[in-house]
């Protein structure tokens, strides 16, 4: 008999980034990048769990911005050129590497790995991850959750009501076009929470969702339980807690497994390190440099002078960290159950899904090994996810979470400090324009229903969360504020032509072609009341 459950949640967003104007646009390597790091190696190590016969439970967020672009027949066909690429420098590196007894294996393990994602990605998923991620939910293994439609960040939206429901409900709705059915959860966007949104979240049939754990904790009354077992909002929504010790050992870089010596130093790449004329043709036509994904060197430590990767010792030492993380939670998940009383303890871990693979180079090694391990070598624990929780624990105490958010501070303050807060009063206006907007046009003609919906298409993109976090922490700060600005004036220009009949339909054309997100949404989503 297991002693309490283990619910392992992956966040997997990126933003709506595809600018068909451009043939390569800097940012859109964002998406390929998490592709070839994150997803296909996660899919690759789900299915190999599958294959075996491994039963496995995980929770996944896929975002309605990530499902759209890895359905985007643009975008998927310039990740092919971009795996094509990745190849034909693994062949051009094992080439200039051949007599380095030290790099020149590790030239050979890209080029494989490199080869091995693009049979993945041609053959064994058909460019379709979507469906790759489905059948395994069908099978059993995953819980895809849903998230708010652009991952705009709901407790700053309060101020128009039907900004906040159109972000669930466009959301709710592209999820059962993509997955067939309900989503059992949602992934609030940066966790960010407050009083009276499980409400929303109840009308689309939505039955959990997460909080940073002082949500849980704070709540009213005080859980008894604290963030080891969920609590039920008053609408009948439950409402689960970030474990903070799980967390912690495999989210931080200066405390956690990530920081291993052995592992691969992400800021050491190639695209910086060798000869401009030589690696010209992979990086920016520009001649700018960028990362290429061929990384060379280990972190060895907080020392300038890298060491040599080696791939078999870091897969070694992930599955060593494997083991150790398995451990801890026996002995957590063991002493949680002497004291709680009356419960069993569900430890709730949630991480962003980009950490495995992507900045922990190991990470999906690390994540297979212990799903084996758990599986088949203990028996403190069993993984569930929040849906298994649930049915094995219908009744729970009902509390009220306080606003919060996860990141720095816990209370928003990520996403509203001085360097973003301008941002607000234009996607309020904008918000408050749009609900106008539907109720004023309640039988539309064609040509409005067009720019009606491409005006919501627009306030939704503007009010994404990552344009604000990007500002907060100065990273790629003129794409940010640029999108921010065009989205607003897309919207304010879509409503003035609206009001005075002067629609264009050659210019609402070519804005419906770049940002083609949500084909299937309908403006009266924000109706008021």
């Amino acid at each position: 008999m297991s002693q309490g459950s283990l619910a392992l949640v992956l966040h997997a967003h990126l933003p709506f980034v595809r600018h068909p104007e451009h043939e390569d646009f800097l940012e859109e390597d964002w998406l390929y990048e998490a592709i070839s790091e994150t997803y296909l190696p996660l899919l690759l190590a789900f299915d190999a769990l599958a294959d075996e016969g491994i039963r496995f439970r995980l929770s996944l967020t896929l975002s309605p911005t990530l499902v759209t672009m890895l359905r985007d027949e643009l975008l998927m066909d310039r990740y092919a050129k971009r795996l094509d690429l990745l190849c034909e420098l693994g062949e051009r590196e094992v080439h200039r590497t051949r007599k380095d007894a030290t790099f020149g294996p590790l030239a050979t393990f890209y080029r494989d790995h490199f080869q091995s994602l693009r049979r993945a990605f041609h053959e064994r998923y058909r460019r379709d991850l979507v469906s790759a991620f489905r059948r395994l939910q069908d099978a059993g293994h995953l819980d895809i959750l849903a998230c708010n439609a652009t991952h705009g960040f709901l407790p700053l939206m309060q101020q128009v009501p039907e900004a906040v429901r159109a972000q669930v409900s466009v959301a709710a709705n592209h999820y059962r076009q993509h997955f067939g059915r309900d989503p059992a959860g949602i992934w609030l966007a940066e966790c960010g929470y407050f009083p009276g949104l499980e409400r929303i979240l109840s009308a689309e049939r939505i039955r959990y969702f997460f909080v940073d754990t002082h949500g849980l904790t704070d709540a009213t009354p005080r859980p008894l339980h604290g963030p080891y077992a969920p609590v039920f909002t008053e609408s009948g929504v439950a409402a689960y807690a970030r474990d903070p010790e799980s967390s912690q050992q495999v989210w931080s870089a200066e405390y956690g497994y990530p920081g291993d010596p052995s592992y691969r130093e992400f800021y050491r790449d190639i695209g910086w390190d060798l000869d401009l004329d030589y690696i010209r043709p992979f990086i920016q036509p520009t001649g700018d440099r960028k990362n290429t994904g061929f990384k060379y060197y280990r972190i060895t430590g907080k020392t300038e002078d890298k060491q040599p990767y080696d791939p078999r010792l870091a897969r070694e030492r992930a599955v060593v960290h494997a083991g150790n993380f398995l451990f801890n939670r026996q002995r957590q998940i063991e002493h949680l159950a002497s004291r709680l009383g009356g419960r069993t303890p569900v430890v709730v871990a949630p991480y962003d899904a980009e950490l495995f693979g992507h900045w922990w180079f190991e990470g999906p090694w690390f994540l297979e090994a212990f799903i084996r391990e758990a599986a088949r070598e203990q028996t403190s624990f069993e993984l569930v996810t929040p849906s298994d929780d649930l049915r094995a624990h219908p009744e729970n105490q009902v509390a009220t979470p306080p606003m919060s958010s996860w990141g720095a501070g816990g209370y928003a303050n990520m996403w509203l400090d001085g360097t973003n807060d301008w941002v607000y009063r234009h996607l309020h206006h904008c918000a408050r324009k749009m609900v106008e907007l539907a109720r004023d046009f309640p039988e539309a003609t064609v040509p409005q229903r067009r720019a009606l919906n491409q005006a919501a298409r627009e306030l939704l993109l503007a009010q994404s969360s990552d344009w604000a976090f990007i500002m907060k922490t100065g990273t790629m700060v003129e794409y940010a504020l640029r999108r921010t600005r065009e989205h607003v004036r897309r919207f304010l220009r879509l409503h003035d032509d609206l009001r005075a009949g002067t629609l264009d339909d050659e210019w609402l054309g070519h804005v419906e072609g770049r940002d083609n997100l949500f084909p299937e949404l309908d403006y009266r989503i924000y109706r008021p009341g």
